[in-house]
């Protein structure tokens, strides 16, 4: 499995690689430009994104949720991929060993990876508040070890919570947007997955392979988008807050994130980001009374919190003309530059996030 810096290095190789290939490109479309001022005009109107709407950073990093909205009875629809790898553990800011591990449970999660798959629709009430739904299906494998020496793994998958976040435009300037977004998360997701270990046939998960939360979680959120010239930029403050108890007798801990990111349009079809990231999340609250917490640390309620620094690197493509005009394909790849984990805890390596979206 590719490490943290190797992802980094590839990553910046494409990067450069097609911001080259897009400054090479700049003389030639500024030379086509002058006569494409009405067209970006009425596509920017059809976009429902303000006057700088017909430009490929005119959205977040396609790993950013939300931070943009269709004027009313406008309609963009989205779908999502997100591939998270997780390699490795990691106590505090340290990697552990998987024999450190097994010193302490019998035992022991070598790596995870996730695959989630995003299906959103977002709508414009007004030219302020539009409403947007999101439908994940996440599929999850975790690869195990035991002090005897016996390697299994677990897999799980399903529909995931059901999003509902209704998005209101504070301040709406001409190179300026001050959003707040609220809504929440529909328990539709399991937290019973079960499957066959050493323990026996149909053991249920441990929490990082459940599919849900099996809480109504609290969604809040604010994003501040500016752009200027071939340059854009924003920042967003997220949450979510768990609310209750869920029948296994247990609360997933409260997420917050924070992201700053800046963009650069070489061309009416290309641009470039980079996002830095902070997360936090908390311990869970409770136990689900089915698990045994002294076998594996993933089963372990006090050992599921932590806090990490990500930085993302993305491109985003815009068709500017023609039957598809204003769909985006956008690319983000995320790697931690630290990492503070209640360990032993599975350490992340990756996320990459494509998305393809389409307004109507």
């Amino acid at each position: 499995m590719a490490s943290p810096l190797s992802v980094i290095a590839l990553v910046l190789a494409v990067w450069g690689a097609a911001i080259s290939g897009a400054h090479g490109q700049v003389s030639e479309e500024a030379h086509d430009s002058a006569g494409q001022g009405d067209h970006e005009v009425q596509m920017t109107m059809d976009m429902g994104q303000g006057r700088h709407g017909a430009r490929p950073d005119m959205l977040p990093p396609v790993g950013v949720m939300g931070g943009h909205s269709p004027k009313r009875g406008g309609l963009m629809l989205s779908f999502q991929v997100m591939r998270m790898e997780m390699d490795g553990n990691r106590s505090g800011h340290n990697r552990v060993s998987t024999a450190e591990v097994l010193a302490q449970f019998p035992v022991a999660a070598l790596n995870m990876n996730m695959n989630m798959f995003m299906f959103s629709t977002m709508y414009g009430i007004t030219d302020d508040l539009s409403i947007m739904a999101m439908l994940p299906f996440i599929r999850k494998q975790m690869d195990h070890v035991t002090r005897t020496g016996v390697e299994f793994t677990t897999r799980s998958d399903g529909i995931g919570d059901i999003k509902l976040v209704l998005n209101y435009a504070l301040s709406q300037a001409e190179s300026h947007v001050i959003q707040v977004g609220g809504g929440v998360s529909v328990p539709t997701g399991s937290i019973d997955r079960k499957d066959d270990t050493p323990a026996g046939p149909d053991q249920v998960l441990p929490y990082p392979m459940q599919i849900g939360s099996g809480t109504y979680d609290l969604l809040l959120g604010i994003t501040y988008t500016g752009l200027r010239s071939d340059y854009s930029w924003g920042a967003q403050f997220g949450a979510t807050v768990r609310l209750g108890e869920n029948d296994r007798d247990y609360t997933l801990g409260n997420i917050y994130q924070i992201s700053v990111w800046g963009a650069r349009k070489w061309t009416n079809k290309l641009s470039s980001s980079i996002r830095l990231q902070g997360e936090s999340e908390r311990n869970i609250d409770g136990a689900d009374p089915r698990l045994n917490p002294l076998v594996v640390p993933t089963a372990d309620p006090d050992l599921r919190g932590g806090e990490r620094i990500n930085l993302g690197l993305g491109l985003n493509f815009l068709v500017p003309s023609g039957r598809f005009t204003g769909t985006n394909l956008a690319l983000e790849v995320v790697v931690p530059i630290s990492q503070d984990l209640d360990g032993p805890q599975v350490e992340r390596d990756s996320v990459i996030f494509v998305g393809l979206r389409k307004p109507f």
